[in-house]
């Protein structure tokens, strides 16, 4: 049995089809042709054990043993991503310790999603983690749905400065085009995510979100579905995604997960394409590293070029109400920093709920919690706030001295702002907000948008 005499990881990466796998995913067949950016570990870019390296240095991260993320930002693609997770705020454990009922709770989302990308003739990676399902495609630059993206992407002028300016590791800055795209590809994943939850929702007995927002207690504590699209939220070369067949550690990186007595329960595992199998079948070769690396002789580990299905699934965004929501949100500007003090630092707190308060007087780090900013835009929706100005106010905050030390010196705020504020939003607007969390015994509010 493989968890009695497991494949040790070093043994494991030293399997040349994994290590082929891996540098597919880096966008070559060798490392010398690897086109994305760099390679790190996978956590946040801003924590100090990232070591973002050049893909050459695959071989450091796989003799040490190391989970890696490749980055979104490429020299030939528009990377496109989007992500599948189970998630339970009481038992974070809970996915690693009971995995066949928690991939049998994304069934529903699992298969809206792929309906939505066959619709679309979109077929990308799709890879299976510890949690959940992970789809990875590119865009190539010269294509028409790239040129498409680019011109409905929007890039806050702070953020168009920080693209200009030189970046690690190479010193180069990122391409406007590219970053414009890639704005304007948050904007479309956004409304793939609305009709997933609409379609799975209904299937599903838990909440579906685009952000990890606690609906309160459910059959197992507080868990939910994430359709994860949270890079979208920070510059392009600031986020990376994990690579396929890429050992999977975080349940170790999280000592809130791992407790003493399960760590023993929870094999090392393995991220591995799902090729074309049912997740049932895949999910035993994710958490066996011999059988990954069998599995590694048989499947691609490369991210395919969907640029014509994007073309597709363009114009079906631009055709839908996600596509009238974002043009009303983006229809007013907020305040100009010289006028904070005279707009937004003159905020009234009284009668907002203790969370949206609270959040507001101390935004580190309740302002990085979607559960709080959730609160702030629906009690600013109700007071006939439009939601850019809630977003202007967020961003005010972010930009003032709470103690955020380097974190807006990597991210952008405005457009983290404004990703939370957009997709809170427009989730109260579109009606997949519920009044109360839990099972969906309310119907859901929805908020006509005013300017405030």
């Amino acid at each position: 049995m493989d968890n009695l005499n497991p494949m040790k990881i070093r043994e494991y990466y030293a399997t040349p089809d994994v290590r082929s796998r891996m540098i597919e995913s880096l966008g070559g067949s060798t490392l010398a042709e690897a086109t994305c950016y760099y390679i790190g570990r996978c956590f946040d870019t801003i924590k100090p054990g990232f070591c973002m390296q050049k893909p050459g240095e695959l071989d450091l991260f796989l003799q040490n043993e190391w989970d890696v993320a490749r980055s979104l930002w490429d020299r030939k693609w528009l990377f496109a991503d989007i992500d599948i997770e189970y998630v339970n705020f009481d038992f974070p454990a809970e996915p690693f310790l009971d995995y066949q009922r928690c991939f049998a709770l994304q069934e529903p989302v699992l298969h809206a999603l792929e309906r939505v990308f066959a619709e679309a003739g979109i077929q990308p990676l799709h890879t299976i983690t510890g949690r959940g399902h992970h789809f990875g495609w590119t865009i190539a630059p010269a294509s028409p749905a790239f040129r498409s993206l680019e011109r409905i992407g929007r890039v806050p002028p702070a953020l168009q400065r920080t693209y200009a300016a030189p970046q690690p590791p190479e010193g180069k800055p990122v391409d406007r085009a590219l970053g414009r795209a890639f704005a304007g590809l948050g904007l479309v994943v956004e409304y793939v995510a609305h009709r997933v939850m609409e379609e799975a929702q209904p299937l599903c007995p838990i909440p579906i979100l685009p952000e990890a927002v606690d609906r309160g207690p459910q059959e197992r504590g507080k868990e939910i579905i994430v359709l994860d699209i949270s890079e979208y939220g920070d510059p392009l070369h600031t986020r990376a995604v994990r690579m396929p067949f890429s050992i999977y550690l975080k349940p170790w990186l999280h000592t809130d997960i791992l407790t003493p007595e399960i760590e023993g329960r929870v094999p090392v595992m393995v991220m591995v394409p799902a090729g074309g199998r049912e997740t049932e079948q895949v999910t035993p070769i994710m958490r066996s590293r011999s059988k990954a690396a069998q599995w590694a002789s048989q499947v691609s580990g490369a991210f395919p070029d969907c640029s014509a299905g994007m073309e597709r699934l363009i114009a079906q965004y631009l055709r839908s109400e996600v596509r009238r929501f974002h043009e009303e949100y983006y229809s007013v500007e907020p305040e100009p920093a010289e006028q904070w003090p005279l707009t937004y630092d003159r905020v009234a707190l009284e009668g907002l709920v203790p969370m949206a308060r609270y959040a507001l007087e101390n935004p580190n780090d309740a302002l990085l919690r979607p559960d709080f900013v959730r609160q702030v835009v629906a009690g600013l929706l109700e007071r006939g706030w439009h939601p850019r100005h809630i977003a202007g106010l967020i961003r005010s905050k972010y930009e003032r001295d709470y103690r955020w030390w380097n974190l807006w010196y990597i991210y952008d705020a405005g457009t983290r702002a404004d990703f939370h504020t957009r997709v809170l939003a427009g989730m109260i607007w579109l009606g997949r907000d519920r009044v109360e969390s839990g099972k969906g015994e309310k119907q859901p509010a929805k908020i006509t948008l005013s300017e405030g």
